[in-house]
């Protein structure tokens, strides 16, 4: 079963040089925890929820330091990952899930070339995994 059948398509994107309170912004708005960054079309990285918790100022922050950066100025190709991780949608839905689990990612952008078609989370894994579950125990049923 391949990947395209499980992917959402026409994910939510941002571009590098908007700000990481945008990407927090459409993270919370569609209640998604990653983002592909993309310039014209072409995957260059992905930011996650974690990274920009990481890039937001702490109340623990260091005191001796003289100034802390503002959401509003970071740029999201400061904290993305770059080396990103990205499947073909006419991959396998199981290379998919051990990948995932092997690189500890959440979401792995697909591509067509080098153009975005889709994403494929982990939550779209579970939805896989519900309905083959629920044709095996049909056909143990019959």
């Amino acid at each position: 079963m391949n990947v395209e059948k499980w992917m959402k398509t026409h994910p939510h994107t941002i571009k590098p040089l908007d700000t990481i309170e945008h990407a927090r912004q459409i993270m919370q708005e569609h209640r998604i925890n990653q983002l592909p960054v993309v310039r014209d079309g072409e995957v260059v990285g992905i930011i996650t929820d974690r990274d920009i918790r990481d890039a937001y100022p702490s109340v623990f922050a260091d005191p001796t330091r003289k100034t802390t950066p503002n959401p509003h100025d970071v740029t999201v190709a400061s904290v993305m990952t770059t080396n990103v991780i990205t499947m073909s949608p006419d991959d396998g839905i199981v290379a998919a899930a051990s990948l995932m689990r092997r690189e500890r990612v959440g979401a792995i952008p697909i591509v067509k070339g080098k153009q975005l078609v889709g994403i494929l989370a982990r939550s779209d894994l579970l939805e896989a995994l519900i309905a083959l579950g629920s044709l095996a125990e049909t056909r143990a049923g019959q």
